[in-house]
């Protein structure tokens, strides 16, 4: 076994359906006993949906969600109106995914599963693992099931179990930040068949303190709700509790809420590690960086770590470790300005501003960028890779993310019509102007796109990295 992912949130899942795609031999254990059943992190930002394009998941994914919902508000009982977080955006040549999507998060841990299983891996469950040691050339694990030890051997162990994370703890890396207790939300799953499923719900009684409401956002698939309301007393979260929330905020009594299925009392505990790596070990997800449920950022910034290490971790299981180091760099420094962007939305909502509930393009992740300080070039290397149509040597319709899918990086030529150069790891292509000609793989920019998406001249070279962003241009 190459590496051991402890944690099989979306964070695990997609780590190892990259390395498993790859070839490299990976194995992912679980401690909970049985598969997460809840909405929890439910809205999967535009970044996410370019990531589940190339893993292969994006049409399951699209077809068990749904858009993010319209709001219907209800202040001191009169309809105050309706409203979105975010008003849809068009696709444009570059951005084919511009808006959010909305799923439950154990619906779409289950189709990364199914995923999985397709390349032969399956989620170890009921197997905490219990300790480790590392060396120059492993990690030593000793993982848990039924009470029987086991002792396996990685090159690399990847810490993706959450934010009480075993194997941040065993490393001994610091989890900077803070928990407020004096802060609670309320969140769950219930059922709410009073209300039309195709709308979300923003109830509030007091309609001069309308962000002390409850609010209520269909979830795909089914019947269920999710529900979110500031916990204002030392209660347990119980179906009683979410009742009694509803009437009150919504002073109606035909609203009657059945079937919870699932409900946590949520307490800000916003926090950074230290360090994302310790030699042989890496952390990803929320064993990494724990946020606000504000904004929609936890669950995706987890599987854009994965996205952006499992490339890494294949490079230097073939013998270059050059991309790894960038690993820690790269990431932590996107974790750092999420939080702070999810902490500000949290603390618009505390405040009861007006705009609370809406958000704008700082939160689909299209503009996360490892560009170098200083670079101002319209794109520059470590700006995520746009997209653009194109049509292919037998002049049909493609996409540059169709060449860029799959485990590879991907050479762009542009005007290229002589041979291509060949680049290790990448798959080469001339990306040529209307009536030019080559023998060498190409495409061509029938409506210009594709050189003004990358600012491009004939004659200069573009490297996609396989995580999707530029990594050299000359």
């Amino acid at each position: 076994m190459h590496v051991l992912i402890a944690g099989a949130g979306p964070t695990g899942l997609t780590l190892a359906i990259d390395l498993a795609r790859r070839g490299v031999p990976v194995r992912i254990v679980d401690q909970a006993a049985e598969f997460f059943a809840g909405s929890r992190g439910d809205g999967i930002q535009p970044r996410t949906l370019e990531v589940f394009d190339d893993l292969g998941v994006l049409d399951a994914v699209l077809a068990a969600g749904a858009p993010m919902p319209v709001l219907r508000a209800y202040l001191g009982g009169e309809f105050a109106g309706e409203r979105r977080m975010a008003e849809p955006v068009a696709p444009t040549p570059a951005v084919p995914y511009p808006n959010g999507w909305t799923l439950g998060q154990s619906r779409t841990e289950a189709i990364l599963r199914d995923r999985l299983a397709e390349f032969g891996v399956r989620v170890e469950t009921g197997t905490p693992l219990v300790s480790f040691e590392q060396d120059d050339d492993g990690v030593t694990a000793l993982l848990d099931r039924d009470g029987a030890r086991e002792t396996v051997r990685a090159a690399y162990l990847v810490g993706a179990d959450g934010g009480r994370s075993t194997v941040r703890k065993r490393s001994g890396i610091a989890f900077e930040g803070s928990t407020d207790d004096s802060l609670r939300m309320l969140l769950g799953d219930v059922r709410a068949d009073a209300l039309d499923h195709a709308y979300g719900y923003w109830f509030a009684a007091d309609a001069e303190r309308p962000m002390e409401g409850i609010v209520l956002s269909p979830l795909p698939g089914g019947a269920h709700f999710q529900v979110a309301a500031p916990l204002t007393e030392n209660a347990e979260p119980t179906l009683a509790l979410l009742q009694r929330y509803v009437d009150h905020h919504s002073g109606r009594t035909d609203i009657v809420l059945t079937d919870l299925a699932w409900v946590t009392v949520w307490r800000p505990n916003i926090r950074l590690a230290q360090c994302f790596r310790d030699r042989r070990v890496f952390l990803a997800g929320d064993a990494a960086h724990t946020h606000p449920p504000t904004g929609g950022q936890g669950m995706n910034t987890g599987i854009q770590d994965a996205y952006n290490l499992g490339w890494k971790l294949a490079a230097a299981l073939d013998g270059d470790e050059s991309a790894l180091d960038s690993y820690e760099s790269e990431r932590r420094a996107v974790a750092a300005r999420v939080l702070g962007l999810s902490t500000a939305l949290l603390d618009k909502l505390t405040e009861g501003d007006d705009d609370a509930l809406e958000r704008g393009e700082e939160t689909r992740q299209l503009d996360i960028s490892y560009r170098a300080p200083g670079d101002h070039r319209a794109l520059a290397v470590g700006d995520r890779a746009p997209d653009a149509p194109v049509k292919d040597a037998d002049g049909h319709q493609v996409r540059l993310f169709d060449l860029f899918r799959g485990p590879h990086a991907t050479l762009l030529c542009f005007g290229a019509t002589g041979p291509l150069p060949i680049e290790p790891g990448a798959r080469s292509y001339a990306v040529l102007r209307p009536g030019a000609t080559t023998a060498e793989p190409h495409v061509v920019d029938v409506d210009g796109h594709a050189f003004s998406a990358y600012a491009a001249l004939d004659g200069e070279r573009v490297l996609v990295r396989p995580d999707g962003y530029l990594g050299r241009r000359d």
